[in-house]
């Protein structure tokens, strides 16, 4: 006889394991980016909607990626106390519900508003499952299980934009949040009936403050940690540049159309997708720092690539304008699962913790990015790219001032 369940419990519809716990990971990491993406197209119309200018709209964006930022930081903590799956499924229920009520706002302060509460749902996806993946898989293969998440994951971020260029087309900015309501419920659904519960109740900690509290102070007082998590969302941060600015980037400097967003996400989503699949190939063959030489090699021939290319045209031309942000996301793909999981590793009994303070440096990053930065940018096609070069940069050396200071996690622990 197999072990005796708990009370309440309630078994997953029977699909093959990993597959199932895959394709639900995905749609949870899916969340946070259809979130951003699907309405990109849709910027302009609702600036005219509501009479107001780009800045406006680009709050938006900015508050949603804020609020993610912010409620990273108790997602995992609270699926360390309450069970991984409990807080996704309110997490995709809120979610949806605050989908609704973006598409049925009457004012740009009421938007910004509304996108703030989404944000805080949609925070969930990638830290819980990134926990998840720490609570079930180990070295190599928790590499594998994490490449193969982002591999699915990539798709968002490819088809939204696009499938949003085509709902503005065909039935205005509000069905963007519409479709985001389905997904939810789709995703609430799974999430109660298919994922597994990956943190068993005698593992989980009990949500006293004082307790939590101290666990975020050891965290943060570590060094090696705070420099780790930084330097990863930095160069993951530059990857904020060309999505917050991509309504002016593909409409503004490429002068495409509001249905050819896909020039830009296609080539960017479709070199992350490729690296992750490289990666999660790679897992076994080579060792993690060999992987992790050729994505940083990777991310520096993207990103001066592309200040050169702008460097020698006045008029940026698909393909040529998108191929080296293409490469930038491909050498990211490859560095992104070991260099997450060696974050990780750090804390083996606070993985939530870690991971919700490694989403929300990531998400605040990209916050600054979307509502300082990128306006000052997004005039020039050739600032676009310095910006992404010097942030790159940044965090490449933030990265290796954290290897420095000894007890670096050089390879993915084996369990």
């Amino acid at each position: 006889m197999g072990p005796r369940q708990p009370r309440g419990h309630r078994q997953p519809l029977c699909m093959p394991r990993n597959l199932s716990l895959t394709f639900v990971l995905a749609l949870c990491t899916m969340m946070g980016a259809l979130g951003i993406d699907t309405y990109l197209p849709s910027f302009h119309a609702i600036a005219q909607e509501f009479a107001v200018g780009p800045a406006a709209v680009q709050q938006t964006l900015s508050v949603y990626v804020l609020a993610m930022a912010i409620t990273m930081l108790f997602y995992g903590t609270l699926s360390d106390t309450f069970g991984r799956r409990r807080v996704l499924v309110f997490a995709s229920l809120g979610f949806a519900i605050t989908s609704t009520v973006a598409a049925l706002v009457q004012s740009i302060e009421a938007l910004i508003a509304v996108r703030c509460a989404q944000g805080a749902m949609a925070g969930a996806g990638m830290v819980i499952a990134r926990a998840i993946v720490q609570d079930r898989f180990h070295g190599a293969d928790a590499q594998r299980m994490m490449s193969m998440v982002m591999f699915c994951f990539g798709l968002a971020p490819a088809i939204a934009p696009v499938f949003g260029g085509w709902l503005q087309a065909h039935g205005g900015w509000r069905a963007a949040f519409f479709f985001l309501t389905g997904f939810g419920l789709l995703l609430t659904l799974l999430c109660w009936r298919v994922l597994p519960e990956t943190l068993p109740a005698d593992k989980r900690v009990p949500l006293h403050l004082r307790v939590i509290a101290g666990n975020y102070l050891t965290a943060l007082r570590h060094r090696q940690f705070r420099r780790m998590v930084a330097g990863l969302a930095l160069m993951a941060g530059a990857n904020a540049i060309y999505i917050s600015a991509a309504a002016e980037f593909v409409m503004g400097i490429l002068k495409l159309e509001e249905t050819s967003f896909g020039w830009l996400f296609i080539p960017l989503i479709g070199g992350s997708m490729l690296g992750s699949a490289i990666s999660g190939v790679l897992a076994k063959q080579i060792a993690p720092r060999v992987q992790q030489r050729i994505g940083y090699g990777a991310l520096l021939l993207g990103c001066a690539s592309n200040v050169l290319y702008h460097l020698l045209t006045d008029m940026p031309v698909v393909p040529w304008a998108v191929l080296p942000i293409a490469c930038y996301t491909l050498g990211l793909a490859l560095l992104m699962p070991i260099l997450s999981l060696q974050v990780m590793a750090l804390f083996p009994n606070m993985r939530g913790l870690a991971s919700s303070l490694q989403g929300f440096t990531q998400m605040s990053v990209f916050a600054i990015m979307a509502g300082a930065v990128v306006p000052q940018l997004f005039h020039s096609g050739l600032a676009l790219a310095l910006g992404q070069c010097i942030t790159v940069v940044c965090g490449m050396l933030v990265w290796w001032w954290s290897q420095r200071g000894g007890a670096a996690t050089q390879d993915i622990p084996q369990s």
